[in-house]
């Protein structure tokens, strides 16, 4: 069987050959071998995608993962060339936590080692540093950023929403209530 679709500015001209039977739009129509003209019709159809929600974990099931957290207290994250070569940054954390840890549970987390991050007012900026698969070194994600003190839209944002992947690492740019975040563009030197 062959089908034949022309379009012109009168329509649509539908042919099939041999058995006659032809599809026009999914819906399955029986042309008998003969010519069929149609109107030709634009149609917008808006779909919202859904996100997959993400699976609760049971975390007295599941076990914590292994999460290396590297902070600086001046508003900047880590230069790349300091996880170059096997070395990390000295300032390192290390935190057994979930894939469903949220950024405001992270900086709980921080807030109990440095004391003076817990001023109401303290900017915490989040980031992944992983391995880049098509050059060597690592590459940065900027995922998002919580405040001591207040409430954000970033603070029920998971690792797992960031496709955080176990191996990678968070890097924690902490700025202090005294001094201004600095401009967005300024914030990787690199």
């Amino acid at each position: 069987m062959g089908l034949t679709v022309k379009i012109t500015p009168s329509g649509v001209d539908v042919r099939t050959s041999e058995d006659g039977e032809a599809g026009v739009g999914g819906q399955g129509e029986r042309l008998a071998g003969h010519r069929r003209k149609m109107a030709v019709e634009s149609c917008v159809i808006q779909e919202e995608i859904e996100k997959e929600p993400e699976k609760p974990i049971d975390r007295e099931k599941t076990c914590p993962l292994w999460l290396r957290v590297f902070t600086t207290n001046n508003g900047r994250y880590h230069r790349m060339d300091e996880f170059s070569r096997g070395n990390v940054p000295s300032s390192e954390l290390q935190i057994y936590t979930w894939m469903d840890a949220t950024l405001k549970e992270l900086t709980s987390l921080v807030n109990e080692v440095y004391p003076e991050a817990r001023k109401k007012g303290t900017h915490f900026n989040f980031a992944i540093v992983f391995t880049d698969v098509k050059r060597p070194g690592y590459r940065v994600k900027e995922i998002g950023s919580t405040m001591s003190g207040r409430k954000g839209t970033d603070d029920s944002m998971t690792l797992q929403s960031q496709k955080f992947q176990i191996g990678d690492y968070l890097d924690i740019a902490i700025t202090p209530p005294n001094q201004a975040p600095p401009p967005s563009g300024h914030m990787r030197p690199y």
